[in-house]
């Protein structure tokens, strides 16, 4: 009988094991101080370049996400790598499975593609070069990809490089917003919500006019890729 009941109270204290859950990035693009939606071919202003800008392309990459738990554990994405391509509303949402449940208040990822992985050659998935992100003739991903048209005519900025000072790959880590820490849990699928500003691109660069195309690792791509980085903040959380 003493047995009995000791055995039945530690089955009845013993916490049963949390089950692992899902999350979301979801990409949200805006546009200029206004922060207007972003619009694929659609004329847009640019206040500081005077521009009109038609975008054709606009896609990077998103790779090595992590999240930061609240008691000090961090998870990491297997295989992480992802093309987000503004012409492709698919493609804006990432959905991450087999997160350990629990409360994040930090996410970590990289916009660009780590330099292993622009040495490692030809490779699939996001990383396909049919996804035109690869540059043939010189072994290394393409991290942003904007092309269109503006009054002084077509621009393509193919902006790459993964060392030196003019490297196109930024790594973040941004906190969430006071009070909205995220909660993965097996029941729902929470939602973070990043906003990147694509109007930052010209912020230091200046107008198409002046240089309408870059299609190599240098200052130019270095610049616009790391305006274009300082823009991405969380916005917000769907619990």
């Amino acid at each position: 009988m003493v047995a009995l009941v000791a055995f039945t109270t530690s089955c009845e204290t013993e916490p049963a094991p949390a089950e692992d859950g899902t999350f979301h990035i979801e990409m949200d693009y805006v546009w200029a101080m206004s922060e207007s939606p972003f619009e694929m071919n659609t004329t847009l202003y640019h206040p500081m370049t005077m521009d009109s800008l038609n975008f054709t392309t606009f896609k990077h990459f998103i790779s090595n996400v992590k999240l930061h738990a609240v008691d000090g554990t961090v998870w990491k994405d297997t295989e992480s790598y992802y093309l987000v391509d503004a012409s492709d509303p698919s493609t804006m949402n990432i959905e991450f499975t087999g997160v350990p449940a629990g409360e994040y208040d930090r996410v970590e990822f990289t916009l660009g593609v780590d330099s292993l992985r622009n040495v490692s050659g030809v490779q699939s998935g996001a990383l396909d070069p049919s996804t035109g992100m690869f540059w043939s003739w010189n072994t290394g991903y393409i991290m942003l990809k904007a092309e269109g048209s503006s009054q002084a005519g077509m621009f393509a900025y193919h902006l790459g490089g993964f060392s030196g000072p003019n490297a196109a790959v930024n790594e973040k880590s941004l906190g969430f917003p006071v009070d909205q820490n995220l909660n993965v849990r097996s029941d729902a699928a929470p939602v973070v919500h990043l906003k990147a500003n694509v109007a930052k691109l010209f912020h230091t660069a200046g107008s198409t006019a002046d240089k309408p195309m870059v299609h190599m690792p240098g200052e130019t791509a270095g610049i616009m890729a790391n305006d274009f980085a300082g823009s991405v903040v969380v916005d917000h959380i769907h619990n």
